[in-house]
Protein backbone atom coordinates (compact mmCIF):
# COMPACT_ATOMS: atom_id res chain seq x y z
CA UNK A 1 0.00 0.00 0.00
CA UNK A 2 1.44 3.31 -1.13
CA UNK A 3 1.74 6.44 1.86
CA UNK A 4 -0.63 9.19 0.97
CA UNK A 5 1.17 12.43 0.41
CA UNK A 6 0.66 14.90 3.09
CA UNK A 7 0.82 17.31 1.30
CA UNK A 8 -2.81 19.76 0.78
CA UNK A 9 -4.58 20.25 -1.86
CA UNK A 10 -5.69 23.44 -2.91
CA UNK A 11 -7.95 25.14 -0.46
CA UNK A 12 -7.54 22.05 1.82
CA UNK A 13 -6.60 22.25 5.35
CA UNK A 14 -3.04 21.69 6.84
CA UNK A 15 -2.93 17.94 7.08
CA UNK A 16 -3.37 16.31 10.93
CA UNK A 17 0.31 15.96 12.93
CA UNK A 18 0.43 12.59 13.26
CA UNK A 19 -0.01 10.84 16.82
CA UNK A 20 3.06 9.78 18.41
CA UNK A 21 2.74 6.38 21.09
CA UNK A 22 4.57 7.19 24.57
CA UNK A 23 7.25 4.93 25.01
CA UNK A 24 6.58 1.92 26.79
CA UNK A 25 9.10 3.29 29.51
CA UNK A 26 7.09 6.55 29.61
CA UNK A 27 3.37 4.41 30.06
CA UNK A 28 5.23 2.73 32.73
CA UNK A 29 5.90 5.11 34.44
CA UNK A 30 2.32 7.19 33.91
CA UNK A 31 0.61 4.35 35.14
CA UNK A 32 3.32 3.05 38.18
CA UNK A 33 2.28 2.99 41.58
CA UNK A 34 -1.52 1.71 42.28
CA UNK A 35 -0.42 -2.08 42.32
CA UNK A 36 2.23 -1.26 44.70
CA UNK A 37 0.27 1.22 47.32
CA UNK A 38 -2.65 -1.23 46.83
CA UNK A 39 -1.16 -4.10 48.29
CA UNK A 40 0.81 -2.75 50.90
CA UNK A 41 -2.07 -1.16 52.43
CA UNK A 42 -2.58 -4.65 54.03
CA UNK A 43 0.15 -3.81 55.94
CA UNK A 44 -1.51 -1.19 57.95
CA UNK A 45 -2.05 -1.05 61.68
CA UNK A 46 -4.28 -4.45 61.29
CA UNK A 47 -2.20 -5.77 58.82
CA UNK A 48 0.85 -5.29 61.43
CA UNK A 49 -0.98 -6.94 64.56
CA UNK A 50 -1.81 -10.18 62.25
CA UNK A 51 0.65 -11.20 61.19
CA UNK A 52 2.89 -10.49 64.35
CA UNK A 53 0.45 -12.22 66.25
CA UNK A 54 0.78 -14.88 64.05
CA UNK A 55 4.01 -15.10 64.67
CA UNK A 56 3.51 -15.41 68.09
CA UNK A 57 1.15 -17.51 68.51
CA UNK A 58 1.90 -20.24 65.64
CA UNK A 59 5.62 -18.95 65.06
CA UNK A 60 6.25 -20.25 61.49
CA UNK A 61 3.42 -22.89 60.69
CA UNK A 62 1.77 -19.44 59.11
CA UNK A 63 3.95 -19.39 56.25
CA UNK A 64 2.90 -21.90 54.09
CA UNK A 65 -1.00 -20.38 54.13
CA UNK A 66 1.17 -16.95 53.43
CA UNK A 67 2.30 -18.02 50.12
CA UNK A 68 -1.13 -19.30 49.28
CA UNK A 69 -2.44 -16.13 50.26
CA UNK A 70 0.39 -14.13 48.20
CA UNK A 71 -1.03 -16.44 45.12
CA UNK A 72 -5.08 -15.41 45.78
CA UNK A 73 -3.53 -11.32 46.41
CA UNK A 74 -2.11 -11.56 42.76
CA UNK A 75 -4.73 -13.20 41.19
CA UNK A 76 -7.54 -11.06 42.84
CA UNK A 77 -5.28 -7.52 42.34
CA UNK A 78 -4.69 -8.49 38.38
CA UNK A 79 -8.28 -8.78 37.85
CA UNK A 80 -9.21 -5.92 39.73
CA UNK A 81 -6.66 -3.75 37.33
CA UNK A 82 -7.28 -5.79 34.20
CA UNK A 83 -11.36 -4.16 34.85
CA UNK A 84 -9.81 -0.91 35.66
CA UNK A 85 -7.76 -0.76 32.57
CA UNK A 86 -9.77 -1.97 29.85
CA UNK A 87 -13.60 -0.28 31.03
CA UNK A 88 -11.84 2.76 32.53
CA UNK A 89 -13.67 2.40 35.38
CA UNK A 90 -13.84 1.61 39.04
CA UNK A 91 -15.51 -1.49 40.78
CA UNK A 92 -18.53 0.19 42.14
CA UNK A 93 -19.33 1.84 38.71
CA UNK A 94 -19.40 -1.87 36.77
CA UNK A 95 -21.19 -3.05 39.25
CA UNK A 96 -23.66 -1.06 39.22
CA UNK A 97 -23.74 -1.01 35.75
CA UNK A 98 -23.86 -5.10 35.64
CA UNK A 99 -25.85 -5.95 38.42
CA UNK A 100 -29.34 -5.64 39.46
CA UNK A 101 -30.22 -2.75 41.93
CA UNK A 102 -30.72 -5.50 44.78
CA UNK A 103 -27.55 -6.58 44.50
CA UNK A 104 -25.47 -3.56 44.16
CA UNK A 105 -27.27 -2.76 47.15
CA UNK A 106 -25.92 -5.68 48.85
CA UNK A 107 -22.30 -4.95 47.53
CA UNK A 108 -22.10 -1.53 48.91
CA UNK A 109 -23.36 -2.48 52.27
CA UNK A 110 -20.39 -5.12 52.43
CA UNK A 111 -18.02 -2.32 51.75
CA UNK A 112 -19.23 -0.46 54.10
CA UNK A 113 -19.34 -2.81 56.96
CA UNK A 114 -15.88 -4.12 55.76
CA UNK A 115 -14.57 -0.72 55.29
CA UNK A 116 -16.20 0.36 58.91
CA UNK A 117 -14.17 -2.52 60.16
CA UNK A 118 -11.10 -0.71 58.67
CA UNK A 119 -11.66 2.51 60.39
CA UNK A 120 -12.17 0.90 63.72
CA UNK A 121 -8.68 -1.22 63.91
CA UNK A 122 -6.77 2.31 62.35
CA UNK A 123 -7.55 4.34 65.38
CA UNK A 124 -7.19 1.16 67.28
CA UNK A 125 -4.00 1.17 66.06
CA UNK A 126 -3.19 4.94 66.91
CA UNK A 127 -4.11 4.47 70.33
CA UNK A 128 -1.58 1.36 70.40
CA UNK A 129 0.51 3.28 69.17
CA UNK A 130 -0.10 6.62 71.78
CA UNK A 131 0.04 4.11 74.36
CA UNK A 132 3.58 2.73 73.65
CA UNK A 133 4.26 6.95 74.65
CA UNK A 134 2.25 6.57 77.91
CA UNK A 135 -0.96 8.36 76.29
CA UNK A 136 -4.41 6.90 77.09
CA UNK A 137 -6.43 5.68 74.13
CA UNK A 138 -9.84 8.03 75.38
CA UNK A 139 -7.05 11.38 74.92
CA UNK A 140 -5.24 10.18 71.82
CA UNK A 141 -8.32 8.32 69.75
CA UNK A 142 -10.46 11.38 69.62
CA UNK A 143 -7.96 14.24 69.54
CA UNK A 144 -6.63 11.79 66.29
CA UNK A 145 -9.82 11.66 65.03
CA UNK A 146 -10.62 15.39 65.28
CA UNK A 147 -7.46 16.41 63.42
CA UNK A 148 -8.34 13.54 60.66
CA UNK A 149 -10.92 14.88 60.27
CA UNK A 150 -10.32 18.67 59.65
CA UNK A 151 -6.79 17.77 57.66
CA UNK A 152 -9.02 16.27 55.16
CA UNK A 153 -12.08 18.43 54.83
CA UNK A 154 -10.34 21.86 55.32
CA UNK A 155 -6.41 21.38 55.65
CA UNK A 156 -3.85 19.94 52.97
CA UNK A 157 -4.48 16.61 52.93
CA UNK A 158 -1.92 15.75 50.93
CA UNK A 159 1.33 17.24 52.58
CA UNK A 160 -0.49 15.41 56.03
CA UNK A 161 0.11 11.82 53.76
CA UNK A 162 2.97 12.12 52.51
CA UNK A 163 4.10 12.85 56.37
CA UNK A 164 2.06 9.30 57.19
CA UNK A 165 4.09 7.38 53.97
CA UNK A 166 7.26 9.06 56.27
CA UNK A 167 6.46 7.31 59.17
CA UNK A 168 5.36 4.11 57.92
CA UNK A 169 9.15 3.59 56.97
CA UNK A 170 9.76 2.21 60.39
CA UNK A 171 8.54 -1.00 59.20
CA UNK A 172 11.08 -1.43 56.62
CA UNK A 173 12.71 -2.69 59.74
CA UNK A 174 10.86 -5.90 59.71
CA UNK A 175 12.96 -7.91 57.15
CA UNK A 176 15.79 -6.27 58.12
CA UNK A 177 14.73 -7.88 61.87
CA UNK A 178 13.88 -11.22 60.32
CA UNK A 179 17.24 -11.91 59.23
CA UNK A 180 19.45 -10.54 62.09
CA UNK A 181 17.27 -12.22 64.94
CA UNK A 182 18.58 -15.02 63.45
CA UNK A 183 15.42 -17.69 62.78
CA UNK A 184 15.93 -21.36 62.00
CA UNK A 185 16.01 -21.40 58.22
CA UNK A 186 15.52 -25.01 57.72
CA UNK A 187 12.11 -24.38 59.48
CA UNK A 188 11.19 -21.26 57.65
CA UNK A 189 12.35 -23.07 53.92
CA UNK A 190 9.86 -26.09 55.35
CA UNK A 191 7.00 -24.06 56.60
CA UNK A 192 7.14 -22.38 53.35
CA UNK A 193 7.15 -24.78 51.21
CA UNK A 194 4.97 -27.55 53.07
CA UNK A 195 1.48 -27.07 55.19
CA UNK A 196 2.42 -27.12 59.01
CA UNK A 197 -1.05 -26.02 60.03
CA UNK A 198 -2.40 -26.62 63.87
CA UNK A 199 -5.78 -26.66 61.72
CA UNK A 200 -7.68 -25.85 65.26
CA UNK A 201 -10.29 -23.58 65.93
CA UNK A 202 -7.75 -20.43 67.00
CA UNK A 203 -5.38 -21.41 63.59
CA UNK A 204 -8.63 -21.12 61.72
CA UNK A 205 -9.58 -17.90 63.25
CA UNK A 206 -6.32 -16.55 62.78
CA UNK A 207 -6.00 -17.63 58.77
CA UNK A 208 -8.68 -15.98 58.18
CA UNK A 209 -8.06 -12.94 60.09
CA UNK A 210 -5.04 -13.41 57.59
CA UNK A 211 -6.79 -13.27 54.41
CA UNK A 212 -8.75 -10.62 55.37
CA UNK A 213 -6.07 -8.51 56.12
CA UNK A 214 -3.91 -9.27 53.29
CA UNK A 215 -6.69 -9.40 50.38
CA UNK A 216 -9.35 -6.34 52.02
CA UNK A 217 -11.89 -5.16 49.73
CA UNK A 218 -10.40 -2.10 49.80
CA UNK A 219 -7.86 -2.56 48.10
CA UNK A 220 -9.34 -4.40 45.12
CA UNK A 221 -11.57 -1.28 44.84
CA UNK A 222 -8.57 1.25 45.25
CA UNK A 223 -7.12 -1.01 42.50
CA UNK A 224 -9.05 -0.31 39.42
CA UNK A 225 -10.32 3.00 40.46
CA UNK A 226 -6.83 4.55 40.44
CA UNK A 227 -5.32 2.51 37.38
CA UNK A 228 -8.86 4.09 35.61
CA UNK A 229 -8.30 7.14 37.33
CA UNK A 230 -4.20 7.27 35.81
CA UNK A 231 -5.33 6.93 32.21
CA UNK A 232 -3.99 3.54 31.59
CA UNK A 233 -5.72 1.50 28.59
CA UNK A 234 -5.59 -1.97 27.47
CA UNK A 235 -2.10 -1.04 24.97
CA UNK A 236 -0.46 0.11 29.03
CA UNK A 237 -2.17 -2.71 30.48
CA UNK A 238 1.06 -5.43 30.35
CA UNK A 239 3.00 -2.09 32.49
CA UNK A 240 -0.20 -2.27 34.84
CA UNK A 241 0.09 -6.13 35.29
CA UNK A 242 3.99 -5.55 35.89
CA UNK A 243 2.96 -3.45 38.77
CA UNK A 244 0.13 -5.18 40.47
CA UNK A 245 1.97 -8.47 40.49
CA UNK A 246 5.24 -6.92 41.63
CA UNK A 247 3.25 -4.64 44.08
CA UNK A 248 1.43 -7.86 45.36
CA UNK A 249 4.67 -9.81 45.90
CA UNK A 250 6.65 -7.30 47.64
CA UNK A 251 3.89 -6.64 49.85
CA UNK A 252 3.63 -10.21 51.29
CA UNK A 253 7.64 -10.30 51.49
CA UNK A 254 6.92 -7.93 54.28
CA UNK A 255 4.50 -9.62 55.76
CA UNK A 256 6.25 -12.80 56.06
CA UNK A 257 9.39 -11.18 57.17
CA UNK A 258 7.32 -10.01 60.20
CA UNK A 259 6.00 -12.91 61.00
CA UNK A 260 9.36 -14.59 60.82
CA UNK A 261 10.92 -11.82 62.91
CA UNK A 262 7.94 -11.80 65.92
CA UNK A 263 8.61 -15.76 65.40
CA UNK A 264 11.93 -15.57 65.95
CA UNK A 265 11.85 -13.35 68.61
CA UNK A 266 8.57 -14.97 70.62
CA UNK A 267 7.48 -17.63 69.23
CA UNK A 268 5.95 -19.75 70.85
CA UNK A 269 4.69 -17.16 73.35
CA UNK A 270 0.82 -17.39 72.64
CA UNK A 271 -1.32 -14.66 71.43
CA UNK A 272 0.06 -10.57 71.19
CA UNK A 273 -1.78 -9.03 73.84
CA UNK A 274 -0.27 -5.78 73.65
CA UNK A 275 1.61 -3.59 71.29
CA UNK A 276 5.04 -3.87 73.63
CA UNK A 277 5.03 -7.60 72.49
CA UNK A 278 4.50 -6.62 68.94
CA UNK A 279 7.73 -4.66 68.99
CA UNK A 280 9.95 -7.09 70.79
CA UNK A 281 10.52 -8.61 67.10
CA UNK A 282 12.40 -5.25 66.28
CA UNK A 283 15.16 -5.23 69.12
CA UNK A 284 17.57 -6.73 66.72
CA UNK A 285 17.87 -4.10 65.21
CA UNK A 286 16.63 -1.38 67.25
CA UNK A 287 17.48 -2.65 71.04
CA UNK A 288 15.84 -0.26 73.58
CA UNK A 289 14.10 1.93 71.21
CA UNK A 290 12.50 -0.90 69.10
CA UNK A 291 9.01 0.31 71.11
CA UNK A 292 9.53 3.79 70.05
CA UNK A 293 10.30 2.50 66.54
CA UNK A 294 7.59 0.59 66.22
CA UNK A 295 5.07 3.13 67.71
CA UNK A 296 6.31 5.81 65.14
CA UNK A 297 5.49 3.10 62.66
CA UNK A 298 1.98 2.20 63.63
CA UNK A 299 0.94 5.73 64.23
CA UNK A 300 2.03 6.70 60.43
CA UNK A 301 0.61 3.98 59.58
CA UNK A 302 -2.51 4.10 61.38
CA UNK A 303 -3.27 8.03 60.46
CA UNK A 304 -2.61 7.48 57.24
CA UNK A 305 -5.38 4.60 56.76
CA UNK A 306 -7.69 6.17 59.14
CA UNK A 307 -7.63 9.12 56.66
CA UNK A 308 -7.54 7.02 53.38
CA UNK A 309 -10.32 4.45 53.84
CA UNK A 310 -13.30 7.01 54.74
CA UNK A 311 -12.61 8.99 52.14
CA UNK A 312 -12.33 6.13 49.31
CA UNK A 313 -15.44 4.57 51.00
CA UNK A 314 -17.36 8.08 50.61
CA UNK A 315 -15.99 8.23 47.08
CA UNK A 316 -17.08 4.87 46.22
CA UNK A 317 -20.16 5.14 47.94
CA UNK A 318 -21.08 8.46 46.18
CA UNK A 319 -20.02 6.91 42.86
CA UNK A 320 -22.13 4.28 43.40
CA UNK A 321 -25.25 6.15 44.01
CA UNK A 322 -24.33 9.04 40.87
CA UNK A 323 -24.35 12.33 43.32
CA UNK A 324 -21.08 14.85 44.09
CA UNK A 325 -18.62 13.49 45.73
CA UNK A 326 -15.27 15.93 46.17
CA UNK A 327 -13.06 17.08 49.28
CA UNK A 328 -13.87 20.58 47.66
CA UNK A 329 -16.89 20.55 48.00
CA UNK A 330 -19.06 22.14 51.46
CA UNK A 331 -21.83 19.86 53.11
CA UNK A 332 -24.36 21.44 51.39
CA UNK A 333 -22.98 21.05 48.13
CA UNK A 334 -22.07 16.76 49.04
CA UNK A 335 -23.94 15.85 52.01
CA UNK A 336 -23.99 12.29 51.23
CA UNK A 337 -20.05 12.66 50.38
CA UNK A 338 -19.23 14.52 53.13
CA UNK A 339 -21.40 12.84 55.59
CA UNK A 340 -20.29 9.24 55.09
CA UNK A 341 -16.73 10.52 55.50
CA UNK A 342 -17.54 12.50 58.93
CA UNK A 343 -19.72 9.54 59.91
CA UNK A 344 -17.02 6.38 59.74
CA UNK A 345 -14.56 8.73 61.45
CA UNK A 346 -16.85 9.73 64.65
CA UNK A 347 -17.83 5.83 64.22
CA UNK A 348 -14.70 4.08 63.62
CA UNK A 349 -13.18 6.26 66.26
CA UNK A 350 -15.67 5.48 68.94
CA UNK A 351 -16.08 1.77 68.94
CA UNK A 352 -12.28 1.70 68.84
CA UNK A 353 -12.38 3.59 72.19
CA UNK A 354 -14.51 1.08 74.13
CA UNK A 355 -12.80 -1.01 76.99
CA UNK A 356 -10.79 -4.03 75.47
CA UNK A 357 -7.42 -5.16 74.44
CA UNK A 358 -6.80 -2.56 71.51
CA UNK A 359 -4.80 -5.61 69.88
CA UNK A 360 -7.26 -8.33 69.70
CA UNK A 361 -9.59 -6.03 68.50
CA UNK A 362 -7.30 -4.95 65.76
CA UNK A 363 -7.44 -8.96 64.70
CA UNK A 364 -11.03 -8.99 65.32
CA UNK A 365 -11.88 -6.45 62.67
CA UNK A 366 -8.92 -7.95 60.21
CA UNK A 367 -11.69 -11.71 61.02
CA UNK A 368 -14.63 -9.50 59.78
CA UNK A 369 -12.66 -8.41 56.71
CA UNK A 370 -12.24 -11.78 56.00
CA UNK A 371 -15.81 -12.85 56.10
CA UNK A 372 -16.75 -9.98 53.74
CA UNK A 373 -14.16 -10.71 51.34
CA UNK A 374 -15.23 -13.33 49.39
CA UNK A 375 -18.66 -11.81 48.68
CA UNK A 376 -16.56 -8.69 47.03
CA UNK A 377 -14.26 -11.22 45.12
CA UNK A 378 -17.21 -13.13 43.81
CA UNK A 379 -18.47 -9.89 42.13
CA UNK A 380 -14.93 -9.01 40.57
CA UNK A 381 -14.54 -12.77 39.31
CA UNK A 382 -17.99 -12.53 37.85
CA UNK A 383 -17.38 -9.44 36.07
CA UNK A 384 -14.03 -10.70 34.60
CA UNK A 385 -15.68 -13.77 33.54
CA UNK A 386 -18.12 -11.62 31.17
CA UNK A 387 -16.84 -11.00 28.15
CA UNK A 388 -19.51 -8.39 27.51
CA UNK A 389 -16.86 -6.23 30.03
CA UNK A 390 -14.12 -6.99 29.31
CA UNK A 391 -14.08 -8.28 25.46
CA UNK A 392 -10.73 -10.39 24.33
CA UNK A 393 -9.40 -9.95 27.90
CA UNK A 394 -11.74 -11.57 29.85
CA UNK A 395 -10.31 -14.38 31.93
CA UNK A 396 -8.86 -17.46 30.22
CA UNK A 397 -9.87 -21.05 31.28
CA UNK A 398 -6.85 -22.28 33.43
CA UNK A 399 -7.12 -18.08 34.48
CA UNK A 400 -10.89 -18.60 35.45
CA UNK A 401 -10.33 -22.03 37.19
CA UNK A 402 -7.17 -20.72 39.14
CA UNK A 403 -9.74 -17.57 40.29
CA UNK A 404 -12.37 -19.77 41.14
CA UNK A 405 -10.38 -21.68 43.72
CA UNK A 406 -8.75 -19.04 45.41
CA UNK A 407 -12.50 -17.54 46.24
CA UNK A 408 -14.11 -21.02 47.02
CA UNK A 409 -11.29 -21.82 49.15
CA UNK A 410 -11.58 -18.60 50.85
CA UNK A 411 -15.32 -18.65 50.85
CA UNK A 412 -15.02 -22.36 52.73
CA UNK A 413 -12.52 -21.03 55.38
CA UNK A 414 -14.55 -17.43 56.21
CA UNK A 415 -18.17 -20.03 56.32
CA UNK A 416 -16.05 -22.58 59.08
CA UNK A 417 -14.93 -20.13 61.69
CA UNK A 418 -18.31 -17.94 60.82
CA UNK A 419 -20.53 -21.08 61.85
CA UNK A 420 -17.93 -21.71 64.84
CA UNK A 421 -18.16 -17.96 66.24
CA UNK A 422 -22.09 -18.55 66.03
CA UNK A 423 -21.82 -21.81 67.42
CA UNK A 424 -19.42 -20.71 70.61
CA UNK A 425 -22.22 -17.65 71.09
CA UNK A 426 -24.59 -20.05 72.17
CA UNK A 427 -22.64 -22.22 73.63
CA UNK A 428 -22.24 -25.49 71.13
CA UNK A 429 -18.80 -25.77 70.80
Amino acid sequence: MTERATTPEPGAGAPRPVARRRPRWLAWLVVLGPGLIAANAGNDAGGIATYASAGSQFGYSTLFLMVLVTVALVVVQEMSARLGAHTGEGLMSLIREQFPLRASAFAILCLLVANLGLVVSEFAGIGAAFELFGVSRYVSIPVAAVAIWAIVVFGNYRYAERVFLLLTLAFVTYPIAAVMGRPDGHEIATNLLWPHGVWSKEYLFLAVALIGTTITPYMQLYQASAVADRGADPDDYRMVRIDTVTGAIVANIVSVAIIVATAAAIGGSGPLTSAKEAAQALEPVAGSSAEALFGIGLLGASALAAAVVPLATSYAVAEAVGVERSVSRTFREAPLFMGLFTALVAVGAGVALLPGNLISLLINMQVLNGFITPIVLTFILILANRRNVLGAAVNGPRFRVVATVCVVVIAALASVVFVQTLAGWFGLV
